[in-house]
C-alpha cells in the first residue's frame, strides 16, 4: 500500500513539475509569436495561444513519431536560447530542434544561435507589409474565416482583417453580425472580447477593426475611403463563380487579388493548398479553393496515386447538411434538397469528384462521385473507393497515410485516427483537410491484378476547409517565411 502511495505521489510531482515549466512557456511562446513573428510547433502542431494543458499534450504527441514524449525541459531549453535571440520572422519545431541537437550535442545556446543564424537580430522582420482582406459575405464560412484571421492578428502572419461587406438585413444588422461572430452553435463561443460602434459600423474584436459596409454591387465599393488598399477579397457567397462575375470586386477602389470559396468555373484555378500550391504565381488576381470536400479528399488521393497508381474510383460523400437546404419540406431548385434537411438523408449530386482533376490533373477522368446529406450540422466523410494499379494491404496503405500526417509533406492537410469509438463530433474544429479513419480501412484483391482500396475520411467541412482557405490567401499575400530547423521541409512544417 505504501508503495502505490509513494507512486502516485512520484506521478503526480512529475506532472506538477511538466505544468510548471509549461507555464514557464507559455509567455515566452507569445512574445516570440507577437514581437518576433515567430510560430513555435511540435511536429506541425502550432503552441501559439494553446493552454498549458495542450501544451503538455503536444508533447506527448510527439510519441507518434519519436516513440518517446517529449521532454518539456528539453523544449523549454531550446524556446528559452531562442527567446534572447531577438529573432525575425519564422516557424520553428521544436520537437525538429530537440532531436537536431541531441545529435550535433554541445552548448544549447550556441546550437541554437547557429541554427537560426538567418533571423537573428531581425526584430520581428521578414513577413514584408501586411495585406488588408476583405470578407465578401459572412456567412458559416465567413465567420469562420474571420475568426482564424483574428487568432493570427497579433503576429506571425502578414494578413490583416480590415471589412466585411454585407447586405444590410434589419436596424440592429451589425449588433446581430457581431452576436453570429461571438456565439456559434458548432464551435463554440468567440476566444475573445468584441465591440460594437453603431456610429462608424465596425466591429472592434481583440482589438481588430473591422469595416462592416453595406453593398449589393461588388464594383461599385470604394475600400479607399476606409484606408484599405491593395486588399485580397475572399468571396464566400457562393454568388459569383467565374472569371466574369469575380472579377467585378477586382473593379472596385482598393482590391487586388480576390478568392473564391467554393469551386470555380470555366478556366478558372482550383486551388487545393499542398497539393497545387505552387499553381499560385504572383500575376494571379482570380483564384478558387474548390470545395470543403475536394480539399478533404485530394490530398489522399494525391498520396495514393502516387505510390501505388489509381486506375479509377468512386467518391461517396455523407455531408453535413448545408444552409441551402429548407429546415421542413418546401420548394428548392434542387427537388431533393427541398425536403427537410434535419429529418432525412437526402441523395445529391457532387461536384467534387470530378473537381479533383483541377488539382490533379492525372486524375481526370478516373473518378465518380455522389453525396448523401445527413441530418448533423458539421463534420462530413468521404468514402473513397479505389481500384489500384498496385498491390497493398491494409497495414501498408495505413502505415502510409500515418506516416504522411506525422512527417510527410501534406502533414498539415492530412491527419490519420486509429479509434474504435471516434464519431463525427470528436472532429468538429479540425485545422487538417481530412482525417484518415484508419481502423475503417479495408483492401481487397482487385479485379485488374491491383488492389481494390476503401478509405474513410473524416473532415470539419467548415473549420478544416477554412483554414485551408487561409493558407491559400498566405500564399496569395507572398508569405514565405523561413523554416526551422533547416533540413526540413518548409511546406510540412508551416503552422
Amino acid at each position: 500500500m505504501a508503495d502505490i502511495t509513494a507512486s502516485t505521489q512520484e506521478t503526480l510531482q512529475q506532472w506538477s513539475e511538466r505544468e510548471q515549466l509549461a507555464e514557464q512557456m507559455v509567455p515566452l511562446i507569445g512574445s516570440l509569436y507577437r514581437n518576433n513573428n515567430v510560430v513555435t510547433s511540435i511536429y506541425g502542431r502550432s503552441l501559439v495561444h494553446e493552454s498549458v494543458v495542450d501544451i503538455l499534450k503536444a508533447h506527448r504527441f510527439a510519441r507518434q513519431v519519436d516513440e518517446a514524449i517529449l521532454p518539456v525541459e528539453d523544449s523549454f531549453a531550446i524556446l528559452q536560447a531562442m527567446s534572447e535571440l531577438n529573432l525575425g520572422a519564422g516557424s520553428v519545431d521544436l520537437a525538429r530542434m530537440v532531436n537536431k541537437f541531441r545529435e550535433n550535442g554541445g552548448d544549447v545556446k550556441d546550437f541554437v544561435r547557429n541554427e537560426l543564424s538567418d533571423i537573428v537580430e531581425k526584430n520581428g522582420e521578414g513577413l514584408g507589409e501586411s495585406t488588408d482582406v476583405v470578407l465578401y459575405g459572412f456567412g458559416r464560412i465567413g465567420r469562420l474565416l474571420a475568426r482564424i484571421l483574428l487568432d493570427g492578428a497579433g503576429g506571425g502572419t502578414k494578413l490583416r482583417l480590415r471589412a466585411m461587406v454585407v447586405r444590410r438585413n434589419s436596424d440592429d444588422d451589425i449588433h446581430k453580425r457581431a452576436s453570429m461572430l461571438r456565439r456559434d452553435s458548432v464551435h463554440g463561443a468567440f476566444n475573445g472580447t468584441i465591440e460594437v460602434d453603431d456610429e462608424a459600423n465596425t466591429i472592434t474584436a481583440n482589438g481588430t477593426k473591422i469595416q462592416v459596409i453595406y453593398a449589393s454591387n461588388p464594383a461599385e465599393i470604394d475600400y479607399t475611403e476606409y484606408g484599405i488598399n491593395n486588399a485580397i477579397v475572399i468571396d464566400n457567397t457562393g454568388v459569383w463563380r467565374d472569371e466574369e462575375g469575380l472579377g467585378q470586386h477586382l473593379q472596385a477602389k482598393g482590391t487586388s487579388k480576390v478568392i473564391l470559396t467554393a469551386p470555380g468555373k470555366g478556366n478558372l484555378k482550383n486551388i487545393v493548398y499542398g497539393v497545387n500550391t505552387d499553381d499560385i504565381t504572383a500575376e494571379d488576381t482570380i483564384l478558387s479553393a474548390a470545395s470543403c470536400t475536394t480539399n478533404a479528399i485530394t490530398p489522399v488521393l494525391k498520396v495514393i496515386n502516387d505510390e501505388y497508381g489509381i486506375h479509377h474510383g468512386h467518391v461517396e460523400t455523407v455531408h453535413a447538411y448545408t444552409n441551402d437546404q429548407n429546415l421542413i419540406d418546401n420548394f428548392h431548385k434542387g427537388s431533393r434538397r427541398g425536403r427537410a434537411a434535419a429529418l432525412n438523408m437526402v441523395l445529391t449530386e457532387t461536384g467534387a469528384a470530378t473537381a479533383v482533376a483541377k488539382a490533379l490533373p492525372e486524375l481526370s477522368g478516373k473518378l465518380s462521385g455522389n453525396a448523401i446529406r445527413v441530418p448533423t450540422p458539421n463534420v462530413s466523410m468521404a468514402i473513397l473507393n479505389l481500384q489500384l494499379d498496385g498491390e497493398t494491404s491494409k497495414d501498408e496503405i495505413n502505415a502510409r497515410l500515418r506516416q504522411e500526417s506525422l512527417t510527410g509533406d501534406l502533414n498539415k492537410q492530412i491527419d490519420y485516427i486509429y479509434s474504435h469509438d471516434a464519431v463525427s463530433t470528436d472532429f468538429v474544429g479540425s485545422d487538417r483537410a481530412g482525417v484518415v479513419d484508419g481502423l475503417a480501412t479495408i483492401v481487397n484483391e482487385g479485379s485488374n491484378g491491383g488492389s481494390n482500396l476503401i478509405l474513410y475520411v473524416w473532415y470539419d467541412n467548415e473549420f478544416g476547409y477554412s483554414t485551408q482557405v487561409v493558407r491559400a490567401v498566405e500564399k496569395m499575400a507572398g508569405e514565405n517565411v523561413p523554416v526551422f530547423p533547416k533540413s526540413q521541409v518548409a511546406a510540412s512544417a508551416k503552422a
